[in-house]
């Protein structure tokens, strides 16, 4: 069933958008819809504050950025690091991937639609 799952996921035409002038909160509720996991964004190593939009974000941190970035799309077949470090590299933000409960964090080597049916 594994193998099925992992075909779907590469297959499947959902995607999840990231827009930049987005809340935090949006975001979060968006890729809980999306994927059944919720999305934690930290400035530096705390948790961010959820009414910021990542524009926002990216001007309360040191590292410098491409604010004018598009976007970025995210699929079920993504490993979880990977999306991860998609946040880093275009918006500067730093993401943790976690349950849907939000008390772990997923595995890094896990796509994200394993991740979503609880594969780890």
């Amino acid at each position: 069933m594994g193998l099925l799952n992992n075909i779907k996921d590469t297959f499947n035409k959902a995607e999840f958008t990231v827009a930049p002038q987005k809340k935090l909160k949006t975001i979060s509720a968006d890729f809980l819809k999306a994927f059944n996991l919720q999305l934690a964004f930290y400035k530096g190593v705390q948790l961010a504050d959820p009414e910021l939009t990542l524009n926002q974000l990216n001007q309360k941190t040191t590292k410098e950025v491409n604010t004018k970035a598009d976007g970025l799309k995210i699929k079920g077949s993504t490993k979880v690091g990977d999306a991860e470090k998609l946040f880093d590299s275009n918006f500067g933000v730093t993401v943790q991937i976690k349950t849907k409960d939000g008390k772990e964090c997923v595995p890094n080597n896990i796509t994200i639609g394993q991740a979503a049916r609880g594969e780890y």
